[in-house]
């Protein structure tokens, strides 16, 4: 193994355990969780002092102000907020959690390894719907909701990743996600792409899925498979597999694996329609669409 064991000095050590039991225990608790959030964030930016002077209503300046309100995340909106399909309710608690993430990730902590994964693991536990032991979740990772993940144990998602709930995403045990990876549960219709499908997309135990690949919505990536750099999967791929290029294809078979895997020139089938996931708009929807286009094909579709 290339990796060995590194330790905080004990003074950081218990400075550290110290803040992530108070904050597990605020989010355990029935304290509600945008205040807890703001709490956190305002102390995380060390911005306490210009806090407490705004809310005993001195004078802060137009910045200043914009700046401090931005620690409340009912004071903010993020891009799943618009998705009319979502799970209202679950999406009220998710926003807080993931505004907690995000925003910790802005502070100069996040680039502290030891003390950032292990708080964005303890962040995992309460935001995601399942959460295994000993993930490492690395700087800059962004998802939809988040409570429409589940992650075994021991999973390593690297720097810049794109996780997509919208739809659902399970992720297996000891899966390596590497940099800059996106992971998609949606997509859009080719001719209206305001017309949305939502998809389980499922990444099974051992898999990697190397550098600025990307996983398409609905694809399974078998057990102990490879997805190569780079690589467009738009189809499943089958377990101990390694699959490359744009779009992917098996290439070859794990070494050691040969005996138990479909042959590379094998009909692999593909399930991905399988794992739509239906869903319905109210009636009373006030619709928005961004691109106010009315446009169709010759054949009027």
């Amino acid at each position: 193994m290339t990796k060995r064991h590194v330790s905080l000095p004990a003074e950081a050590e218990e400075g550290l355990q110290a803040f992530l039991e108070e904050v597990d225990h605020r989010l355990s608790s029935d304290e509600d969780t945008c205040d807890v959030v703001e709490d956190v964030l305002i102390d995380l930016h060390g911005d306490r002092d210009a806090y407490e002077r705004w809310q005993a209503g001195e004078d802060v300046s137009p910045a200043e102000r914009v700046r401090l309100q931005g620690y409340d995340p009912c004071n903010a909106t993020l891009e799943s907020e618009y998705y009319a399909e979502k799970d209202e309710e679950k999406f009220q608690q998710s926003k807080h959690l993931q505004w907690l993430w995000r925003q910790f990730d802005a502070t100069p902590m996040a680039d502290n390894v030891e003390f950032a994964l292990r708080f964005r693991q303890m962040l995992a536990n309460h935001l995601f719907e399942e959460c295994g032991d000993n993930c490492r979740f690395f700087k800059g990772i962004s998802f939809t909701y988040g409570h429409n993940i589940s992650i075994g144990d021991n999973v390593v998602v690297h720097d810049d990743v794109h996780l997509d709930d919208r739809g659902k995403l399970t992720v297996g045990d000891r899966v390596s996600i590497s940099d800059g990876v996106h992971v998609y549960s949606h997509d859009h219709d080719i001719v209206d792409q305001t017309d949305v499908e939502n998809f389980h997309t499922i990444i099974e135990d051992d898999a990697r899925v190397t550098y600025d690949a990307m996983v398409r919505a609905g694809v399974k990536v078998g057990e102990n498979a490879i997805v190569g750099s780079r690589a467009v999967v738009q189809s499943d791929v089958p377990a101990h597999h390694v699959v490359v290029g744009s779009p992917a294809k098996s290439v070859r078979i794990k070494p050691g694996w040969e005996d138990v895997a479909e042959p590379v020139d094998a009909d692999h089938p593909n399930e991905r329609e399988s794992r739509k996931i239906p869903y319905e708009l109210p009636d009373d929807l006030d619709r928005f669409d961004e691109f106010q286009r009315n446009r169709q094909p010759p054949s009027g579709r």
